[in-house]
């Protein structure tokens, strides 16, 4: 026991002098870093067979993104994340964890701070301040809603204040927060109540909107993100200046290779990778797509187990796994030899 006391003590000095090195590399940081801008993965949380984070394969994880796919940019904690199913403390030690093991290895680690609680997500932005992160983002509170964009300011401001130097983005995603407040709105004028403001991910199928996010900001220099990776190719052609997506843990390569297309305005054979991508987010879509899924379809990929989602997410079913397996060999092939 004394034994075990010792390691737990030596562990928590451990963590502590971590805390306090990055802490310090922070305070040097200037705002703001580059703009953020390409493909960023939306990260998965890995997790035990007991639904416990194992953060031991962050590292290795890190070093998937960048070598495999080549995705120097990640997005932590947000839906894809499981964010909103996992504590304070939890989310706090798995950012530690990207910005810990991204260093000098990733380009930005943003940070999802959002929360229910005003408290909590105060508590997250100064926590990712403290750590080095490079950017923080929040979406919309979704049980008690703010009713109009004053109210959603009003929140995102005193987020935002809990973090003074970190840039700041905000998380558009009607669809799963409920919250209608067109993007286009909440950005007129936004940076003078949010000085550190400087992007959104956009992850709505309404192109109206987000089209007028780029068109009235143009001036601005804002990194607009989208979010819905099966449309990538359409915000392209709108002006988005990235993208934030799950798909891009494992499909990052070729969804780069339509980027580097789309740049050099070989517009044909960037439509032909979108369709084949399509096709393939098509199939699983219809099988049911899901976080458990896209952990199943990762672990297939990457090597790196993902392990379950936490409840009350299911978990992909084997003939799910071994149905897109076979999907995207035949995507490889075809597509992308």
């Amino acid at each position: 026991m004394q034994v075990h006391g010792a390691a737990l003590a030596l562990y928590g000095a451990l963590r502590q002098a971590r805390r306090a090195i990055l802490a310090l590399t922070a305070s040097t940081m200037a705002l703001p870093k580059k703009k953020l801008q390409g493909l960023v993965a939306a990260t998965l949380t890995p997790m035990t067979e007991t639904g416990e984070i194992n953060f031991s394969v962050i590292g290795q994880y890190v070093d998937y993104l960048v070598n495999e796919q080549g995705v120097k940019n990640i997005f932590v904690n947000g839906s894809t994340g499981e964010g909103l199913s996992l504590s304070v403390a939890e989310r706090r030690q798995l950012a530690e964890e990207w910005v810990t093991n991204g260093k000098n290895k990733l380009d930005h680690v943003i940070i999802h701070v959002g929360a229910l609680s005003l408290k909590d997500s105060q508590e997250l932005a100064q926590h990712a301040a403290e750590i080095g992160a490079d950017g923080i983002a929040v979406m919309a509170p979704f049980f008690f809603k703010p009713a109009n964009k004053d109210a959603l300011i009003a929140f995102l401001k005193e987020v935002a204040a809990a973090a003074p130097k970190v840039p700041f983005y905000y998380y558009h995603i009607p669809p799963l927060t409920g919250v209608k407040i067109r993007a286009e709105e909440l950005l007129d004028g936004i940076q003078d109540e949010i000085p550190t403001f400087q992007g959104l991910k956009f992850s709505d199928t309404d192109l109206l909107d987000f089209g007028q996010c780029v068109d009235q900001n143009s001036q601005r220099q804002f990194a607009l993100l989208y979010g819905v990776d099966e449309q990538l190719l359409s915000a392209l052609a709108m002006g988005a200046t990235g993208a934030v997506g799950s798909t891009y843990n494992y499909l990052g390569k070729k969804n780069n290779q339509m980027l580097e297309a789309f740049e050099r305005q070989d517009f044909s054979l960037a439509l032909n990778y979108q369709f084949c991508i399509q096709r393939f987010m098509n199939y699983v879509i219809k099988m049911g797509l899901g976080v458990g899924q896209t952990k199943a379809i990762m672990t297939l990929v990457s090597g790196i187990p993902m392990g379950p989602p936490r409840l009350p997410l299911q978990e992909a079913s084997r003939e799910f796994a071994l149905k897109a397996e076979a999907k995207l060999k035949s995507l490889e092939s075809q597509c992308f030899p």
